[in-house]
């Protein structure tokens, strides 16, 4: 073999062991609050790429159905960060492809309540959530362990500073009975001590049969609940039915489950929520 052979081989080898190494490691998240407080646990740590998996607007992944192209994506993840709970309904098809050694679960070791997987929208319990994640990671990716452990103290910190303001704000707020959209909402109201008087909804994107929004009406009329929530994700046709017979009014919260795909996003979220409900309840 000739010496520029040797050579040319030679420098094969090291530009494809550089391509080898430059390789991103890839966190593919299943949905968008995992996908924040993700972003959060990343921040700055090089060589890490962040990946949603569902739509930007999905409000529900209860029916979701994987493509083709999103099973490719899972394919190629060094890890996988799910809310759990039974929140992921395609988990069974995306362990698949993932090995299960390699899936985060966020809800692993939480008191959680029945049949209801929206942990998240209890700050105490999405701060666990970030404490799972970072620890999954951690365990992962040992190279940058010291990058997520920081970055994960940090955004503790902010969460901690976010509850400490929604429980302030909301502690003394003379109206603690909400009636919501959908059931999203029983970790928030555990959390700060809301009573939720009925759901308009039981399933997102599915009105209320006559029967059960006239009952709710007569149940809003009877409790004197002046609000009503509805969601930035679904319409709001039976809220504004039940405010035009009742008199209450419709106001908006958010369930953090579609926003700016940013860092900061499900603070901004939590914040606007808290200002709503201030004044909704005052």
């Amino acid at each position: 073999m000739s010496r520029w052979i040797r050579v040319s081989l030679a420098v094969g080898l090291i530009a494809a062991a550089t391509v080898a190494s430059a390789a991103p490691f890839r966190i593919v998240t299943s949905f968008y609050p995992m996908y924040v407080a993700t972003l959060n646990i990343v921040a700055g740590a090089e060589g890490v790429e962040v990946v949603n998996l569902t739509k930007p607007f999905t409000g529900c992944l209860h029916d979701v159905q994987l493509t083709p192209a999103e099973m490719v994506t899972l394919s190629g993840a060094n890890a996988l960060v799910i809310n759990g709970a039974g929140m992921e309904s395609f988990m069974d098809k995306a362990l698949q492809v993932v090995a299960r050694d390699r899936v985060i679960d966020a809800s692993d070791g939480l008191e959680l309540l029945d049949d209801n997987a929206h942990v998240w929208l209890s700050v105490s319990l999405h701060l666990r959530q970030v404490d799972n994640i970072a620890a999954g990671l951690e365990r992962l990716d040992p190279a940058r362990a010291a990058v997520y452990r920081a970055n994960a103290a940090a955004y503790t910190a902010k969460l901690e500073a976010l509850r400490d303001r929604m429980h302030e704000g909301l502690r003394d707020l003379p109206q603690r009975d909400i009636v919501t959209f959908h059931e999203a909402f029983p970790y928030f109201a555990k959390e700060f001590d809301l009573r939720i008087a009925a759901v308009i909804e039981r399933e997102p994107g599915t009105e209320p049969a006559a029967a059960e929004l006239a009952q709710t009406i007569d149940l809003v009329r009877a409790s004197g609940v002046k609000a009503l929530f509805a969601e930035p994700q679904y319409p709001a046709r039976a809220a504004e039915s039940i405010a035009r017979e009742t008199g209450a009014r419709v106001y908006t919260l958010d369930p953090a489950v579609t926003g700016p795909m940013d860092a900061d996003a499900y603070i901004h979220i939590m914040d606007a929520n808290l200002r709503v409900l201030e004044e909704a309840l005052k």
